[in-house]
């Protein structure tokens, strides 16, 4: 392929990444963000606490972090594609955030999360472990999700 066609292959190589890592945003955040939701319904039937828990661990395992994996690969596949130098300062600071909240995520938030199960299942919501825990992941559920909804506003914006 020469000329036109590959102008036009590129694109739209182009337009079906962007249409993924756009889809792939709005399954990762979208479901992060309804956590707080479940969390409170949860709350307000103390016997299905953990259920709810298991669930957003589940919701959390099985769609939210693979479509965060596949946004980086998504990402980088952009970057080829279209040559966007990597030292553009909005893209490095995204991708630092991204690190940053992965680990956090991975060896952080995780851990802190089943805790708070183990906690719960063995003493309750009145159980000090329990309610320790569950602050620590309410500050970490507040924390990420501030890092995420900022990597989306430098996606949208890429300011100079």
């Amino acid at each position: 392929m020469s000329g036109p066609c590959l102008e036009l292959a590129a694109v739209s190589a182009y337009l079906l990444l962007k249409l993924a890592h756009v889809f792939l945003a709005i399954v990762a955040i979208g479901t992060n963000l309804s956590y707080s939701l479940w969390l409170r319904a949860g709350e307000r039937e103390p016997a299905h606490l953990a259920y709810t828990i298991r669930g957003i661990r589940a919701i959390d395992r099985r769609l939210a972090n693979p479509a965060y994996a596949l946004l980086l690969v998504t990402g980088l596949l952009i970057i080829l594609v279209t040559g966007i130098p990597l030292t553009q300062l909005w893209l490095l600071l995204a991708i630092a955030i991204y690190v940053a909240a992965a680990i956090i995520g991975y060896f952080v938030f995780g851990p802190v999360v089943r805790r708070e199960l183990a906690a719960l299942e063995r003493g309750g919501v009145d159980d000090p472990e329990y309610r320790r825990c569950r602050d620590q992941a309410r500050t970490l559920g507040i924390v990420t999700a501030a890092m995420v909804l900022f990597i989306l506003a430098l996606m949208v914006t890429k300011p100079s």
